[in-house]
């Protein structure tokens, strides 16, 4: 006959749910980034881990039906729990940094994770089952669900906002796997002390403390070799911001910026891209005054709008602040694009383009979007005729937009798809492109009014690259940047963000950008 649980005792069982569901929860958004940022597919990445995640959680409960009995001791149920938690304490420390090991020797990354979130959903999935029945010996069966789910979803509710908004930003990827296998070593060592079934594992759960501890300090610099294994040069700084992990590196007179493990620029050959991208578009209005710069949080495409004598004012929206920080802050990044930043014309603001261009302050006299490739959905979106609708009555009657459209020679159908979205309005298009050394191809399209014709004025002031040949040139667009189905073609939508697709098929051939 199993003895009664004290009010005391209840209060730890109950807590013990809702730290457990929001560990598991973590941890299951923890895996999803970190498979996102290994293998480049944030849709996959997601799907794999939250279907494999729940089916797991699924066994678990069902596992713990051949433990849970009426016949089963409460000690039995109690040890069980115990062990539940204690096994979770080195999945949580040492998986994740078995992810980038694989990733950094080519080894199978999603088989890996598939293993490692079945062995967490399992795990998860028993601690619920098991606490609902130690509980139900002691109150009604009704209430125990209600309370037991009830923090278990407000469990859930604390790590879904917790690990974007404070962990990831702050801790990053592998110091919030070493801080969460605390939890888990916790509550086992909570209800040692809380139930005298458990006392004879008190010692135990007590030692185990400081070596998670240990394994989580040095998994962190661990982490960082790891990490500087896959690039090919010195990393010279590194920073986890709730939407991406920034990198970079440098070697002798060579600077890299990734963004999640992409190559954004070289500095031998990025004034290539950012001249391409910004003074066509300025040379194609007759007085650029106001520019709106969408992205470019690096500050290079900045650089080069500021060159244009015209130019009164600059607003720049960027997402990411440690973006931004690092492009103000970093000397080497800094001097690069000659700190631009610092520019009593430039006005920054942070937070998604798709949010705040309804309340820009046009008309602007050239909008230049700088985005990554779209390969996600929230990417995806800002090259959508949604998008396009908030931004174009943004520019004046003599207005200019362009924006980077990948690479034509690898993924065509991603350009056309970007050209046939804007035409959708009254504008004219123009799609041209450069060879970048570090990317090969890359593609851009131009958009202005269908009543203005498309004229350049002179550059006023010499290029390291760009000249009126150069421009002729990228005008020039090979027709084998073109899907050999043109009419087929489709705009990308919210609704249906096709991009994505296009921007896949092709992935593994294609320089990411």
């Amino acid at each position: 006959m199993n003895r009664s649980i004290a009010p005391s005792q209840v209060r730890v069982l109950l807590v013990t749910a809702m730290l457990s569901s929001a560990a598991g929860l973590i941890l299951e958004l923890l895996l999803v980034t970190q498979a996102s940022y290994l293998a480049g597919n944030a849709t996959l990445a997601t799907g794999v881990v939250v279907g494999t995640f729940l089916a797991a959680m699924g066994l678990g409960a069902w596992l713990t039906e051949f433990l849970a009995v009426s016949s089963t001791p409460r000690a039995a149920l109690l040890r069980c729990l115990f062990l539940v938690e204690l096994s979770l304490c080195p999945l949580c420390l040492l998986g994740p940094l078995a992810l980038f090991q694989l990733f950094a020797v080519d080894g199978p990354l999603w088989l890996a994770v598939v293993v490692l979130t079945i062995l967490v959903g399992i795990l998860g999935g028993m601690e619920l089952p098991l606490i609902t029945r130690l509980l139900e010996t002691q109150q009604q069966l009704r209430q125990v669900l209600a309370r037991v789910l009830a923090l278990d979803y407000f469990g859930s509710l604390l790590g879904a906002l917790s690990f974007p908004l404070l962990l990831l930003p702050t801790l990053g990827l592998l110091p919030t796997a070493a801080a969460l296998a605390l939890v888990p070593i916790g509550c086992a060592c909570w209800l040692s002390w809380t139930f005298d079934d458990l006392r004879r594992w008190r010692r135990g759960a007590l030692f185990s403390i400081p070596l998670i501890a240990a394994g989580g300090f040095f998994s962190i610099p661990l982490g960082d070799r790891i990490e500087d294994s896959l690039y090919s040069d010195p990393v010279i700084s590194r920073a986890q911001s709730r939407f991406q992990r920034i990198v970079l590196t440098r070697r002798r007179g060579d600077m890299r910026l990734y963004l999640d493990g992409n190559l954004q620029f070289s500095s031998r050959d990025e004034y290539r891209y950012h001249e391409a991208l910004v003074h066509p578009a300025m040379a194609a209005h007759p007085n650029p005054k106001r520019v709106l710069l969408l992205g470019a949080g690096d500050g290079l495409a900045l650089r080069e709008v500021l060159r244009w004598p015209n130019v009164e004012r600059v607003d720049l929206i960027e997402l990411d602040q440690a973006m931004l920080t690092l492009a103000q802050e970093h000397p080497a990044l800094q001097s690069l694009n000659q700190n631009s930043f610092a520019d009593p014309r430039v006005n920054v603001e942070v937070g998604d383009a798709f949010g705040l261009l309804p309340d820009q302050p046009g008309p602007f006299d050239v909008v230049i979007a700088d985005f990554p490739d779209p390969d996600t959905a929230a990417v995806a979106r800002l090259y959508s005729v949604g998008f396009y609708s908030r931004l174009l009555p943004l520019m004046g009657s003599n207005g200019v937009f362009v924006t980077q459209a990948s690479t034509p020679f690898f993924t065509p159908l991603v350009l056309a798809s970007i050209e046939k979205s804007l035409q959708h309005f009254p504008v004219k298009t123009h799609p041209y492109s450069v060879t970048v050394p570090s990317f090969g191809p890359w593609g851009f399209v131009l958009a202005h009014r269908e009543k203005q014709p498309l004229t350049f004025q002179p550059v006023p002031f010499e290029a390291r690259w760009f000249d009126r040949a150069q421009l002729e040139r990228m005008l020039q667009f090979p027709k084998d940047y073109r899907p050999s189905d043109q009419d087929s073609v489709q705009a990308n939508r919210l609704s249906r963000p096709i991009l994505i697709d296009y921007q896949r098929r092709d992935r593994w051939s294609a320089p990411i950008r």
